[in-house]
């Protein structure tokens, strides 16, 4: 279904709806009955508001439905693609007899296909999950510094890439009051999504200091094309993403940034999405409840 008819109807209904009631002002206005004109007057409204409303519901229905056929697209396709090119691999090691140089590098491709399946059942199954991830464990007081770095050096293993020239570490000493599996969850999405949507080669920065009232701000910056400013409220939605499948260069699922906000909501923290200053690249702040770290001696 697309968003064209619903409003199409709307707005011929409220024309419509608006016509009568002129009319019916224009009417009983010459035959002076105020009392009749005061009731239809806020029928007529209510009608209105009624049809204001239904507009808005339609439409917020057909863009779920628009994203719901884009998340199946997507998990489709990175379903089959892995499963496709592993069955390749296995078919040529069993038709054919092949050098030790090309059977490792069979092996490589296979192992990658893997972790791309397991990235995508592990977000599946976070998602199915979401208030119950870290629960198992209790919040303790956590270096922020050794967490990203940690995730980071995840992030960078599972792109390929080097994470010494990829990523540039700026901290103040910082603790945060969670669970360690919450905040992993948080950032490592963002650390990867920020290499997968970085510029060529990728260029990181993440950047760490003590705010104001007791907040710690982590800022994750990329060389990327950066998020449109439309779109900046949109990308936490489940299921979300800009373009079409059969166009968009990145594949996934629409389902790490919603992840994000739903669990950094739930750390009574916030996130938002801007430009980098002076250079291309977009800026993810996500702003939590801390406090500086105490220098041990």
């Amino acid at each position: 279904m697309t968003i064209g008819l619903p409003i199409t109807l709307s707005v011929v209904l409220m024309t419509l709806n608006v016509t009568l009631m002129i009319f019916w002002i224009v009417l009983l206005a010459h035959q002076a009955g105020w009392s009749a004109l005061i009731i239809g007057v806020v029928v007529f409204a209510l009608i209105l508001v009624g049809l204001s409303f239904y507009l808005f519901l339609m439409i917020k229905e057909v863009r779920l439905n628009q994203r719901q056929a884009n998340f199946i697209d997507s998990v489709t396709h990175e379903l089959k693609s892995p499963i496709a090119s592993l069955r390749r691999y296995l078919e040529t090691l069993e038709m054919r007899a092949v050098t030790d140089e090309q059977r490792t590098k069979f092996y490589r491709v296979m192992e990658q296909e893997l972790e791309r399946l397991d990235h995508l059942i592990t977000q599946l199954l976070e998602v199915g999950r979401i208030d119950a991830i870290g629960q198992q464990s209790e919040p303790e007081e956590i270096a922020l510094e050794s967490l990203l770095r940690k995730c980071g050096a995840a992030a960078c293993a599972h792109h390929k890439k080097d994470e010494a020239e990829t990523i540039l570490y700026d901290f103040e000493p910082t603790m945060v009051f969670a669970r360690p599996l919450v905040l992993e969850t948080v950032f490592r999405n963002l650390l990867d999504n920020a290499i997968k949507y970085a510029g060529e080669p990728p260029r990181i920065e993440v950047q760490v200091r003590n705010g104001e009232r007791g907040r710690v701000v982590t800022r994750i910056m990329d060389n990327g094309e950066g998020v449109p400013p439309e779109l900046r409220k949109r990308i936490f939605r489940m299921f979300f993403r800009a373009g079409s499948e059969l166009t968009r260069r990145q594949k996934g699922t629409g389902l790490g940034l919603y992840i994000v906000h739903t669990l950094v909501k739930q750390l009574h923290g916030r996130i938002s999405v801007h430009d980098r200053t002076g250079q291309t690249g977009s800026v993810f702040e996500v702003e939590l409840p801390g406090h500086a770290a105490v220098p041990t001696e």
